[in-house]
C-alpha cells in the first residue's frame, strides 16, 4: 500500500506541480523515480555520521573530484544514496528539458501539456525568465527545484495516507462510519472542492492521523539571533530554584520535537495517546485552543510555523481527502498478516520486522453495499 500511494502522490505533485505525468497507475510495476525518492530517509539513515561531513566538503574540489571520491568510498549506505541521487538528477534534467522546450514552443502548445502552462514549474520558469540578471536562477538551480518539488510533495503525504489507511484497517468501525459519509454525501456522483472539505468525519480522521501520527517527527532549526526562550512549564534547576525561561544565543541548533507538542497530555488530555477521530467533531479544550502554538495548522505543530512553515500544508490536506474519498468509496481495507513497524525518523516509514526496505502491505477488497431485502 506504501507503493501505491507514493505513486499516488508523484502522479498528483507531478501533474499540478510540474505539468508532468510520471505514471498512469494502471499497472502493478513501481516507477523509478518514486521508488527513489521513497528510499531517501532510510539511506540517509544508514550515512548519519558521514552526512555530518558535508557542509565541509561541499566546496572542496570539482564535482567531479567529490564524486569520484564518494564512488572509492566501499560504504553501502553511501552508494545506495549516490544511486538515488542520480536518479532523482536524471529524471529532474528531463522534465526540467522538457518544460523549458515547451515555453519556447509558446503558449499553444504549451495549453496542450498536462497542466496547460498552469503547474507550479512552468509559473516558475515564466517568472524566471522575465526576471533581472541579479535575480535570476541558474539552470543548476531550477533543475534542483524540480526533486525539491516533488520530495517535499510526495514523502510526507504518501506516508501520512499510508498511515491512515492503516488505521481504517485496524478500525473497522471508523472505516465504515467515513465510507457511510462519503458515499451519502457523493451519492454516486464527484464532489467539489467544497462538498469534500466540509465532510466534518473525513475532516476529523485526517486531523487526528496528522496529530498523532505527524509524518515529520523532529526538524532543526538555527536561531538568527540571541533570544529568550520563555518555558511552557517552569523547570527546577540544579540549585532547586525555578526556571521559566532560558537564553538561547545566536546560531544555536535547535531540535524541534513535533510528536511532544501533538500528544503532549497536559495539551491534548489523558487520551493524547489514543486516535480519536471524535475529538474533532466538538470544542476542543481550553488547554489547546489557549495554548500558544505558532503551527499554520489546527494547534498542530504537523506543518510547522512561522516564516518556515510548510507551504504546501493546504495541498497535502486536500490531496489527502480526495484519495481517501475515491478509495473508500471502492476498497475495503484489513490488516494484513505480516508484522508491521512504523520506523521514527525524521519522516517516519514502515517496514515489515527486521527489514529497512519501506512496505506496507494491507489485504485490500471490493467493496459491495449492502442491499437491504425488502
Amino acid at each position: 500500500m506504501l507503493g501505491w500511494m507514493g505513486r499516488t502522490a508523484l502522479e498528483l505533485i507531478g501533474q499540478t506541480g510540474l505539468g508532468y505525468s510520471f505514471d498512469p497507475l494502471v499497472e502493478d510495476s513501481a516507477d523509478e523515480f518514486g521508488t527513489a525518492v521513497k528510499e531517501i530517509i532510510p539511506a540517509a539513515g544508514e550515512i548519519q555520521l558521514l552526512r555530518r561531513l558535508v557542509p565541509y566538503l561541499c566546496d572542496i574540489g570539482t564535482p567531479w573530484l567529490r564524486r569520484k571520491v564518494v564512488e572509492l568510498i566501499p560504504h553501502r549506505g553511501l552508494q545506495r544514496m549516490r544511486n538515488i541521487v542520480d536518479v532523482l538528477h536524471r529524471h529532474a534534467v528531463a522534465i526540467y528539458e522538457e518544460k523549458k522546450r515547451a515555453l519556447e514552443e509558446g503558449d499553444e502548445v504549451l495549453s496542450q501539456k498536462i497542466g496547460e502552462g498552469k503547474d507550479l514549474m512552468s509559473i516558475l520558469l515564466r517568472a524566471n525568465m522575465s526576471a533581472s540578471a541579479e535575480d535570476r536562477l541558474s539552470e543548476a538551480e531550477l533543475i534542483g527545484q524540480v526533486s525539491t518539488f516533488i520530495f517535499a510533495a510526495m514523502d510526507t503525504t504518501s506516508n501520512a495516507l499510508a498511515m491512515t489507511l492503516s488505521l481504517l484497517a485496524q478500525h473497522p468501525d471508523v472505516q465504515e462510519k467515513l465510507r457511510k459519509e462519503i458515499l451519502e454525501a457523493s451519492n454516486g456522483e464527484d464532489l467539489d472542492h467544497d462538498q469534500l472539505v466540509s465532510l466534518p468525519y473525513l475532516d476529523a480522521v485526517c486531523r487526528e492521523t496528522l496529530r498523532l501520527y505527524s509524518p515529520t517527527t523532529t526538524i532543526f532549526r538555527e536561531t538568527r539571533q540571541d533570544v529568550v526562550m520563555p518555558l511552557s512549564e517552569p523547570i527546577i534547576g540544579l540549585d532547586g530554584s525555578k526556571i521559566s525561561e532560558i537564553f538561547v544565543p545566536k546560531d544555536t541548533s535547535i531540535m524541534i520535537g513535533i510528536i511532544s507538542w501533538n500528544c503532549s497530555k497536559a495539551v491534548w488530555g489523558e487520551d493524547a495517546l489514543e486516535w480519536k477521530p471524535e475529538r474533532w467533531l466538538s470544542a476542543l479544550p481550553a488547554s489547546v485552543t489557549e495554548a500558544k502554538v505558532p503551527g499554520v495548522y489546527s494547534h498542530l505543530m504537523t506543518f510547522l510555523g512561522g516564516g518556515r512553515a510548510c507551504i504546501g500544508f493546504k495541498f497535502s490536506q486536500l490531496e489527502m481527502k480526495v484519495v481517501l474519498r475515491k478509495l473508500l468509496a471502492k476498497f475495503t481495507f484489513a490488516p494484513s498478516e505480516k508484522p508491521v513497524v512504523w520506523n521514527f525518523a525524521g519522516i517516519r516509514f514502515p517496514t515489515l520486522a527486521n527489514e529497512t526496505t519501506p512496505s506496507l502491505p494491507l489485504r485490500v477488497g471490493l467493496y459491495q453495499e449492502k442491499v437491504q431485502s425488502p
